[in-house]
């Protein structure tokens, strides 16, 4: 099994190049998709974020208010801490879950947003690195994602920076351009991953 930490900046295309890994036939564990899991309604999960942080950030029907518990978290590094404090664990609990599942010749693809900033390079044989400039992902967030641009930048100031990314890559997929053009830089990455495998 090859072991692949894939991260990027909020807005970088992380989700698109996983993705197009899956299609290639990795194993895609998607950190995101687990987080959301492990605080939907009846779990321990939030169940310790309405401790945290109050019942105003739930919704009328019991489910987490996910934009409002952002706004409180992305404006105070303390209280995002609290919050990962809370989910990451969990988090890791359920992608161990589903490594022990993966077949010995999987390449197995571990989509995680704050690799970087959890230190987690160390926790992969090779890390990817979906880029592209803060310019751009801060065009993307307010234009695709219907964010404001005050929103848009705390959440990118809340993650480590390029430069920090960078510094732990084995691979850079460079996503500023066109999906023809991030089509074969994954092709390429590819390609190399499975002469690792």
């Amino acid at each position: 099994m090859l072991k692949v930490g894939l991260t990027g900046g909020i807005g970088s295309g992380k989700s698109e190049v996983a993705r197009r890994l899956a299609a290639r036939g990795a194993m895609v564990i998607d950190a995101d998709k687990i987080a959301r899991e492990v605080v939907e309604p009846g779990t321990e999960g939030l169940a310790r974020v309405v401790k945290a942080f109050g019942e105003e950030v739930l919704r009328e029907d019991g489910t987490l208010d996910r934009k409002k518990l952002g706004a409180i978290v992305f404006a105070d590094r303390d209280k995002l801490a609290t919050l990962n404090s809370i989910v990451h664990p969990l988090v890791g609990r359920r992608v161990a879950e589903l490594q022990a599942a993966a077949p010995d010749d999987a390449i197995v693809v571990y989509d995680v947003p704050l690799l970087v900033e959890n230190g987690l390079a160390g926790s992969y044989e090779v890390v990817i690195v979906v880029d592209a400039s803060d310019e751009i992902r801060l065009d993307r967030l307010v234009r695709l994602r219907g964010m404001t641009e005050a929103d848009a930048k705390a959440r990118i100031a809340a993650q480590a920076s390029r430069e920090e990314r960078l510094a732990v890559a084995d691979f850079v997929i460079p996503n500023e351009t066109t999906l023809d053009d991030l089509d074969a830089h994954v092709d390429e990455v590819w390609r190399r991953l499975l002469t690792l495998r």
